[in-house]
């Protein structure tokens, strides 16, 4: 019997300094990889995020997929990172009236990944006023993502919650209670190691919430985070100034704990990968988003060179863990 593999993937803007669609498209082919998830796009006429793109250039999108063999594996959308309330709190992020915002920008986000083939959509799980305890914000949080997952429903799309700082599920744990209290089966957890040791948590502790986000995991990015040495009473545990992170390195050197989660992850992934595919999803992705030159609040970049090693570090601790996965080779290159 053949050994399941995951599918690799990457937010592939990390590649190209330009963020021209051809080059990002063009270093994931030439690394082998038949998967994307998009984010930011230059088509010609300047940078945006997809999410803000007219039907026109999201075609220009869809035909530029085809002519490389490159398919969306998620739409890497912000939806999510805006403030729970409008309040005042010292931070730059938007506030927007809920019930706009879901006929708005979460609708548009929704049309454009079914235009481009995605049957996943990234998200996150919104702003609460900074320096609150996120637990007290839960139940709104969990109110609104339920309302997206049921928009999602409607799409036949699948929403992924991804763990990261400052936000109402920047925590394993949380990230847990949300999905349980959202309790849709068009909700799932995006697990994402580096965005949890760039807020102190050690290489145990970022596999227990792991754990926590286990049950509802519906796939994994691979971002890395080396953490200077420090008395752990320096340790941060509260709010994280993003864009002056500098620290990011190659999943096989930072404190994210990947080989440990990878030889866990491989246990349950034929029974992941069989749920996937009957949802429609072709199976269980790896996304790659290193952030190796630098990276923040809404991206990061890696370089050509950058993503490639970070590429052959993933692809490493892969090996070690016993996880398989597919590179294309020259044969599948051929027209």
């Amino acid at each position: 019997m053949a050994m399941v593999e995951v599918l690799l993937t990457g937010l592939a803007d990390e590649s190209s300094e330009s963020k021209r669609l051809e080059e990002q498209l063009a270093v994931t082919r030439a690394l082998g990889m038949g998967y994307y998830s998009p984010r930011f796009v230059n088509l010609g006429s300047g940078t945006q995020n997809v999410v803000q793109l007219s039907p026109a250039e999201v075609d220009q999108m869809v035909a530029l997929q085809q002519q490389y063999g490159v398919r969306a594996s998620s739409l890497a959308s912000p939806l999510g990172k805006v403030k729970l309330l409008d309040v005042d709190d010292g931070t730059r992020n938007r506030f927007v009236d809920f019930d706009r915002y879901l006929s708005t920008e979460v609708d548009q986000a929704l049309r454009i990944a079914r235009a481009l083939g995605a049957r996943l959509v990234r998200g996150f799980s919104f702003y609460p006023p900074k320096g609150d305890d996120p637990w007290d914000h839960l139940a709104l949080a969990a109110e609104r993502l339920r309302a997206i997952a049921e928009r999602c429903a409607e799409q036949g799309l699948l929403f992924g919650l991804e763990v990261e700082a400052n936000l109402v599920g920047r925590t394993g744990e949380l990230e847990a209670a949300l999905w349980e209290q959202v309790n849709h089966p068009s909700l799932g957890l995006v697990f994402d190691g580096g965005n949890l040791v760039c807020q102190g948590y050690t290489s145990r502790e970022v596999y227990q919430q792991y754990l926590a986000m286990k049950p509802g995991l519906l796939w994994l990015h691979v971002k890395d985070y080396l953490t200077p040495p420090m008395p752990e009473t320096e340790r941060l545990r509260g709010h994280v100034a993003e864009n002056a992170l500098k620290h990011f390195v190659p999943a096989d050197r930072g404190d994210s704990g990947y080989p440990l989660i990878f030889k866990d992850l491989a246990l349950t992934l034929q029974e992941r990968t069989d749920q996937l595919q009957a949802q429609g999803v072709d199976g269980f992705f790896v996304d790659l988003e290193p952030h190796l030159k630098g990276g923040g609040q809404f991206g990061g970049f890696s370089g050509p060179d950058g993503y490639g090693v970070a590429l052959r570090a993933l692809s490493g601790v892969l090996d070690g863990a016993g996880v398989g996965y597919h590179l294309a080779g020259y044969e599948e290159l051929r027209p």
